[in-house]
């Protein structure tokens, strides 16, 4: 049985979170509910205790089962977290990582999917900062139902009124359901870029962020995956969930990924590791001296492609960061790596690719026409690819 905990906050659609409760009750769900003070205004504890058999969490030091911190142990327990109605305040508060109440401090110990009703006043919904926090929530990963147009409590018509409850069911069945796309499976990223030593001090790299590699690993374990993330250096948060094995340069890239991917049911290789490496890395400080410096370089190895050739039983999936929208290049990278696809991203353009927190991704299949994500966040052109590559 799921375990969804519903967030009821102080919207007067608030009194419609006792159906949906019982609604998601009805579809196999048990539920668990949690109100701000706010929502305490329009319905009470007793009524949703009543209703799920379940306690009502309010305040944040509440401990329904004594020396226990309820807001960790149901963050763990929780399959799928949905604030219905969601408020402007606990939008912000969510948003901005506030953790005053037991709702925001349980949104902020969750790891799961987040699933979000607003419903407000459409001028209050409409607002910039309200946007902002909405964008902020979807760029996270976080769900949306969004509210529908018509007369609202106040008597202004407008984009404002919770969706309806079948809708949000829907909803929260489908993120669901997604928990388990990849159960089972083990998937392996590499993510980042690699640094190549010239001398103990200086080194060849490239201008990856490792945002891409993060957001894969993020939507995998969201499906259900166990996930191993091979990192080169990089300051981007890489999921707490996720086995994550640092690596320096392309070499130590390659020991690892063939390394994790013995059992792997999927590798996908995001990171943008370095083609060539200094053939005589000097120990210590190179000297500056008079007249020109060469460097002769040598190649690094195909991790990929070695991958693929040697893991046979597993879905391996390329990345390249090509300088323009022609897909010849890809093409002929696809069929010598002997992957099974391999995502394209135009890093010509400013907008997107390195270091941007968005992206879009040109999906090649060995048959098939490509796909294309459109441009998006570097999550949703995560959630994009998964959905693509799973059918």
């Amino acid at each position: 049985m799921k375990r969804v905990v519903l967030g009821v906050s102080g919207s007067v659609a608030a009194y419609r979170a006792a159906d949906l409760a019982r609604d998601l009750m009805r579809a196999g769900c048990e539920v668990r509910v949690c109100l701000t003070d706010a929502a305490q205004e329009f319905v009470r504890p007793a009524l949703f205790e009543a209703l799920t058999g379940q306690p009502c969490l309010i305040d944040t030091f509440e401990e329904p089962e004594r020396g226990r911190m309820a807001h960790i142990d149901w963050a763990r327990q929780a399959d799928l977290l949905l604030v219905a109605p969601a408020s402007a305040n606990t939008l912000a508060k969510i948003a901005e990582g506030r953790g005053d109440d037991m709702l925001s401090t349980l949104a902020l110990a969750y790891e799961g999917p987040l699933l979000i009703a607003p419903a407000m006043n459409p001028a209050m919904y409409l607002h910039p900062a309200t946007q902002a926090h909405l964008k902020t929530l979807q760029e996270r990963g976080a769900w949306m139902v969004e509210p529908a147009e018509g007369d609202v409590a106040c008597g202004e018509n407008g984009q404002g009124k919770l969706a309806s409850n079948a809708r949000i069911v829907e909803e929260s069945l489908a993120a669901l359901a997604d928990r388990t796309r990849l159960e089972g499976k083990h998937v392996v990223i590499t993510s980042g870029p690699t640094q190549e030593a010239i001398d103990d001090v200086r080194f060849l790299s490239n201008r990856s962020s490792g945002k891409m590699g993060a957001a894969v690993a993020q939507v995998a374990l969201s499906l259900g995956a166990k996930v191993t993330v091979i990192s080169g250096p990089t300051s981007v948060p890489l999921p707490r969930l996720a086995n994550v094995v640092r690596v320096t340069s392309a070499l130590e890239m390659r020991d690892a990924a063939l390394t994790a991917a013995k059992d792997a049911d999927w590798v996908i290789g995001v990171a943008a590791v370095a083609d060539y490496r200094p053939a005589n890395p000097v120990r210590g400080k190179m000297r500056r001296g008079e007249g020109n410096l060469q460097i002769e370089l040598t190649p690094n190895p195909d991790i990929i492609a070695e991958v693929a050739s040697a893991n046979p039983q597993a879905r391996v999936i390329a990345f390249a960061a090509e300088p323009s929208d022609d897909l010849q290049a890809a093409r002929e990278k696809m069929r010598r790596k002997g992957v099974h696809a391999i995502a394209v991203n135009d890093v010509s353009r400013a907008e997107i690719g390195f270091e941007s927190g968005e992206n879009e991704l040109t999906l090649l299949r060995a048959d098939g026409e490509p796909s294309s994500s459109g441009r998006r966040s570097k999550l949703g052109c995560a959630r994009w690819l998964w959905d693509a590559l799973l059918g």
